[in-house]
């Protein structure tokens, strides 16, 4: 299956998905009775990736933590209104072992799954979480020595980051899983990256992991980093992750790695081998709601944006439809979603959900449907569908004042994007709530001397506008707050099948 330059991906959260359908059949459903018409949707939504989200095997004392701490149960409660215990089914990161949840049909029914997508050309995304095990894990009382220890001061002096396991001669104090920054996650023990025996065992872990999926999106990828697993730990360990994606790709070469990572260390993970990295500055700087933070971010070299994943919401932030109020949230998916880098949606988005729901839970709340938030992006997923937008150039606009002294040209952002067969398009973003005006210049000489039609893909808008002029000053914007075009730029061309694809590279001012 050949992959777009800029692929979609649409995660999903297997448990509750799971939920849905038993109720819907009246038994308790697996991954085969995920149906063919749903998959047949996604891919013509425009997807190439679907990230199943918490397969794994979880345990009975990790499910237990979950539903005895106070505070999870708080945050459960504020999510589910009817809460039952059997909504509560532990953490899907509190993993017992990396074969899928016989609840789920285990591993059988996941390759049957992953034939099905496949048949669909959709790539299939599973979770490793490197950084640590659940409670139930084998691991555990067969192989403590990999995970970090901890001593009876450290447990009394640090209760929330230590807990005592076994019993005679096997009891010993073990080191919750966490980042140097919180408090340790309670149904989890830290992995032991000084530990060479434990880093070959991970290492085979992944290898094992990677003949069941595409791809894996791993969990704080950035936290057995050599340098932050020794900041946090006190104990020096080797990279792992250079080699462990190598051997991985020795024996899959199109296998895709997805970091979750923080702090401003995407280019870094990058560097250790990844094809993605998580890009939280974009998601932060939109949420500050200013333009230039923007823009300063969208000036990185494509060698670091190609390979950045750009979201407006996943499992682990607040639902966009509850941080954004509607106009701002679609002028930040038009930013997040028509940039370069991989499109990462999550389910409930489309709808305008607001309501995050927990890794722990297995059940999702009713809530009403957003209409106007499924019509835009149902726009734009037809829009993103496009070649130019998957396989096409990309480059960032300057805009210029449209008069002295107006400095509103400052909240534009603008963008080109020129496809394999000649096809062009430009959009162009107020991200502010007020009026702005500029004019926004483009650098095609072969557009001088005609009528140049610009038509928007989100609306009924078309403009023509005099080349000559377009090239001398810009196209002119006036923009209410929070309002975006999204044009095709020219007449489209008509690719001649067999005819050779050529590449018609804009040079924007500044670059």
């Amino acid at each position: 299956m050949k992959t777009p330059k800029y692929p979609s991906l649409y995660e999903v959260n297997t448990r509750v998905w799971m939920t849905q359908l038993s109720q819907a059949l009246g038994r308790k459903a697996t991954l085969d009775d995920i149906p063919n018409q749903e998959l047949d949707r996604l891919a013509e939504l425009g997807f190439d990736w679907i990230w199943f989200l918490g397969v794994w095997q979880t345990g009975e004392q990790g499910r237990l933590i979950s539903r005895g701490n106070e505070q999870f149960r708080r945050e459960f409660e504020e999510t589910l209104w009817d809460l039952k215990e059997s909504d509560i089914g532990g953490s899907c990161f509190s993993i017992a072992g990396y074969s899928v949840h016989p609840d789920l049909g285990g591993n059988e029914a996941l390759a049957r799954l992953r034939e099905r997508m496949h048949a669909r050309h959709l790539k299939l995304m599973l979770d490793f979480v490197p950084n640590h095990m659940g409670p139930d894990h084998p691991w555990v009382k067969t192989n403590p020595g990999y995970f970090v220890s901890g001593s009876q001061t450290d447990l009394e002096r640090q209760p929330q980051n230590f807990a005592r396991v076994g019993n005679g001669k096997s009891e010993r104090v073990l080191a919750h899983g966490r980042d140097p920054y919180f408090d340790g996650w309670p149904d989890t023990y830290q992995l032991d990256y000084s530990n060479p025996a434990l880093a070959e065992a991970m290492k085979q872990e992944l290898l094992r992991i990677s003949g069941q999926c595409d791809g894996l999106r791993c969990d704080m990828a950035m936290l057995i980093l050599p340098e932050i697993f020794e900041r946090t730990w006190g104990r020096k360990a080797q990279p792992f992750w250079p080699g462990s994606i190598q051997a991985v790709r020795e024996k899959s070469p199109d296998f895709v790695f997805m970091a979750e990572v923080y702090w401003d260390l995407e280019w870094v993970m990058q560097q250790q081998g990844f094809d993605y990295a998580y890009d939280k500055r974009l998601y932060d700087r939109l949420h500050e709601g200013a333009a230039r933070p923007v823009r300063d971010h969208l000036r990185a070299g494509l060698d670091f944006q190609d390979r950045l994943a750009r979201f407006l919401e996943n499992h682990d932030e607040p639902r966009a439809a509850s941080t954004f109020d509607d106009k701002p949230h679609e002028a930040a998916a038009i930013i997040t979603y028509l940039t370069p880098g991989l499109r990462f949606f999550h389910q409930g988005q489309f709808e305008g959900r607001k309501k995050r729901i927990s890794p722990h839970l297995v059940r999702m709340p009713h809530e009403p449907l957003r209409t106007n938030l499924l019509q835009f992006y149902t726009r734009l997923l037809e829009v993103l569908k496009k070649s130019v937008f998957r396989n096409g150039q990309w480059s960032l606009l300057e805009c210029q004042p449209a008069w002295e002294g107006n400095e509103t040209h400052d909240a534009l952002l603008a963008f080109a994007w020129d496809g394999l067969d000649g096809s062009r398009a430009l959009i162009v973003v107020n991200f502010a709530p007020h009026q702005s005006q500029g004019y926004v210049r483009m650098h095609y000489p072969d557009l001088a001397d005609q009528m140049v039609p610009f038509r928007d893909l989100l609306s009924t808008a078309r403009y023509d506008r005099d080349g000559g002029e377009l090239l001398d000053k810009g196209m002119y914007f006036n923009m209410p707050g929070w309002a975006f075009h999204v044009f095709e730029v020219g007449d489209q061309p008509k690719r001649i099948p067999g005819q050779p694809e050529t590449i018609k590279v804009s040079q924007a001012a500044g670059k």
